[in-house]
């Protein structure tokens, strides 16, 4: 598995642990920033990760900024990608077995490392089911596709 991520100034923190433990995972990553406590503008760090898993050339992309929420509205606006927004590991379960979302976003203001570190980790550990849910991407894939003018 190769894993995309970024943060902007809100969510810098939180990266550095998530890198820990994807090092201690032997996950391969790349990180996109930022690397600074400097203000930024968190699309110009979620777009290049969501373009990234979006091309295939990642697999996964993981954000963070203060609450998480900008980074996960940019993030689902790359054909896709489907980001969730997720501070709990119920959900984080919850959106691989039946969203298959491709990237995930926290915000390092809402929830500690301990927690976020447990999210990424069953985030990444848990496989889409597929079944019932299949027709239910497929349906959130093609609302996507009408919109975005692409047939």
């Amino acid at each position: 598995m190769k894993v995309a991520l970024a943060a902007d100034h809100g969510g810098l923190h939180l990266k550095e642990e998530i890198k820990k433990l994807l090092t201690s995972m032997q996950i391969t990553f790349e990180d996109f920033g930022c690397n600074c406590e400097t203000s930024v503008d968190y699309p110009d760090y979620a777009l290049p990760v969501a373009e990234k898993v979006a091309s295939g050339e990642f697999d996964r992309g993981i954000l963070v900024c203060g609450t998480g929420i900008g980074m996960s509205i940019a993030a689902n606006k790359v054909r896709g990608i489907r980001c969730a927004l997720v501070h709990d590991t119920f959900s984080a379960k919850a959106t691989r077995e039946h969203n298959d979302t491709n990237m995930l976003a926290m915000g390092e203001r809402v929830i500690g490392p301990g927690l976020a570190l447990d999210i990424v980790k069953i985030w990444l550990g848990t496989e889409f089911e597929g079944g019932r849910h299949e027709n239910r991407v497929k349906k959130v894939m093609d609302i996507e596709a009408k919109y975005s003018g692409v047939k």
